[in-house]
């Protein structure tokens, strides 16, 4: 379902919030999405701008379920197929293209519904933004970038470190990387854009092996999902400017850096579109940037273990931490699914690792099998010197260099004494009811 589809199912659901007054873009539209953190947020009246704002569409796991016709814990599972079993390519649509039917007389961005969130932002932030690009060498690129709003025609986009759109913009030549940034997409685009594919494996490919995602054909050539709501086309330049402030996912402000401008040359919409906000470092932001690492973290962990299922939980502002569940069929599947955890997603800082009878989403769960399971002289895993994530503060970070960290593996899985097993199971079983 496209994102005015998803509207009208989360308002029949009694999900929707719909503000009908009209709201700032300055400040006041972030404190009215606050508010309601966790239900997507329809503003029908932004000041400034003729277009409707929605927010809040991916704050919560029931609503990618009830996008992707699915029980909500069953959405990982989901994604891991369709992380394991791309489409082979992705159709282009058929007839007008929605994404198309408006093209602007000329380029204003100033007429869009940037938002400004909080008072020591750099300015008018473009936060649900997903830049679709062509690298000479391993094909089209969808992922998420920042852009702070310059003036009417140019933004500073974050471009994250040899990543797939800045290495692509590196190796480009004088005249800049093409680009359509679109803002305003169905949820299982939103979804397959957060993951991180194998290098060469286009992700609206996963996003295919999701729901149906037909394409368009920019002006300059660049594919993009016919249903978006907004398409800014243009070219990353080699011009740099400051980026930043912007509080980022950890919901501390990130570091300011010289970043490079994106001219937009045009702007295409659909005849009712609406606007994608997304309110950065609050639940949306957490929940679609850390749960498509669900499933790089199962498919890496199902290597070596049998992994029945993975969290990326909100206390690690859904990112940096994650708790692993397995069935453990031997004495040192614990440590081996901590090793694989960290290189299903690279920016993993602390991962837990517990069995099957531990529920990974309860904080007391997983503590109490630290607690009952754990010893640390002989299930600490410490990796000191990683690659780490530039989001993580107290990490050590050098502009133009991977961040780098320590990293920490807790096996809270029963310890096996045995060749096949604990020698006194019983002992590390917990009574779920008092008897009578």
């Amino acid at each position: 379902m496209d994102l005015h589809e998803f509207i009208a199912a989360a308002d029949a659901a009694g999900y929707l919030i719909t503000v009908a007054r009209e709201v700032d873009p300055y400040l006041e539209a972030a404190r009215v999405i606050a508010a309601h953190d966790g239900r997507p947020v329809l503003l029908t009246r932004v000041r400034g701008s003729r277009f409707p704002v929605i927010a809040g569409v991916c704050s919560d796991r029931r609503y990618f379920g009830l996008a992707l016709g699915v029980p909500a814990e069953q959405v990982i599972f989901r994604l891991a197929e369709a992380l394991e079993n791309p489409v082979p390519s992705v159709a282009d649509a058929t007839g007008e293209d929605p994404c198309q039917e408006v093209v602007e007389p000329e380029v204003n961005l100033e007429a869009l519904p940037f938002l400004t969130h909080y008072a020591a932002d750099a300015g008018p932030y473009a936060s649900a933004a997903v830049a679709f690009i062509n690298d000479p060498d391993t094909g089209p690129n969808a992922s998420y970038h920042r852009l702070l709003r310059l003036d009417r025609t140019r933004v500073a986009a974050r471009l994250v470190e040899r990543r797939g759109t800045e290495t692509a913009w590196r190796k480009s030549g004088p005249e800049g990387l093409p680009v359509a940034i679109c803002i305003g997409l169905p949820l299982h685009v939103l979804l397959a854009a957060s993951m991180a594919p194998p290098p060469g494996v286009d992700e609206m490919r996963i996003a295919a092996a999701l729901a149906p995602t037909p394409m368009a054909t920019c002006a300059n050539g660049i594919r993009v999902p016919a249903a978006a709501e907004f398409v800014l086309e243009g070219h990353i330049t080699h011009e740099l400017v400051a980026e930043g402030p912007f509080v980022d996912l950890t919901g501390t402000y990130d570091f300011t850096r010289q970043q490079p401008v994106i001219v937009i040359e045009r702007i295409t919409h659909r005849r009712d579109a609406i606007y994608q906000a997304l309110l950065p470092g609050q639940l949306e932001h957490r929940l679609l940037m850390g749960m498509p690492r669900e499933p790089t973290i199962y498919a890496e962990v199902n290597r070596v273990a049998r992994c029945l299922n993975v969290h990326i939980t909100p206390g690690g502002a859904s990112w940096l931490h994650a708790v692993v569940q397995i069935a453990k069929q031997a004495a040192d599947d614990g440590k081996q699914a901590i090793a694989a955890a960290f290189r299903g997603h690279s920016s993993l800082k602390h991962v837990w690792v517990v069995d099957e009878d531990v529920d990974i989403f309860d904080p007391h769960d997983v503590e109490w099998a630290v607690a009952t399971r754990f010893q640390a002289d002989r299930d600490l895993v410490v990796l000191t010197d990683q690659p780490s994530s530039s989001l993580d503060p107290s990490a050590h970070h050098v502009p133009g260099q991977k961040s780098r960290t320590a990293k920490m593996g807790i096996d809270a899985t029963i310890p096996w004494d045995t060749p096949t097993g604990p020698r006194a199971p019983e002992a590390y079983r917990r009574v779920k009811k008092m008897q009578s």
